[in-house]
């Protein structure tokens, strides 16, 4: 693995594809960093990080955007954090298989901020579609896709 290979950044908490993370890294030879408030489970391989934040709000989000660079990959359903990770240059994908790209995040936030209003002023119950077999799938094919692309264009060592 060379050192300007794309890493992938994983906001851990309540992230339902980390073994789909874990086998595209696998598979692609890609190093994975979990980072989370806490709750791991430890990893004995190498190309596994495991990183435990502290229990603020956005500590997970930070530690991210502090490490995160152009071309490395950010895997959130966080719409905050994607925003911050597009603006960094990394590619970014939530848990669905959805990509955040410089072209779309604008209106995934203004969705957001929308959908909370509405849920802050009870014109919404806020409920989310359950997560599928079929968004895993895609998931799959995406961060598949997406990891090939960040290695063609990583810079030569």
């Amino acid at each position: 693995m060379s050192p300007t290979h794309p890493v992938i950044y994983v906001d851990a908490d309540a992230c339902p594809v980390k073994n789909e993370v874990v086998k595209v890294a696998e598979r692609l030879e890609l190093v994975v960093t979990f980072v989370s408030n806490g709750g791991l489970r430890p990893s004995r391989d190498p190309m596994i990080r495991n990183v435990v934040v502290s229990k603020g709000a956005d500590a997970a989000d930070d530690w991210i955007v502090e490490n995160a660079k152009a071309n490395d990959i950010v895997i959130t359903a966080d719409i905050p954090l994607a925003s911050r990770a597009v603006q960094l240059g990394a590619h970014v994908l939530g848990p669905t298989g959805k990509p955040f790209t410089p072209e779309n995040i604008g209106m995934a936030v203004a969705m957001r901020d929308l959908k909370q209003h509405l849920r802050e002023t009870g014109e919404s119950k806020g409920y989310n579609a359950s997560f599928s077999a079929q968004d895993r799938s895609r998931f799959l094919g995406a961060l598949d896709l997406m990891a090939r692309r960040a290695l063609k264009t990583a810079p030569a060592a």
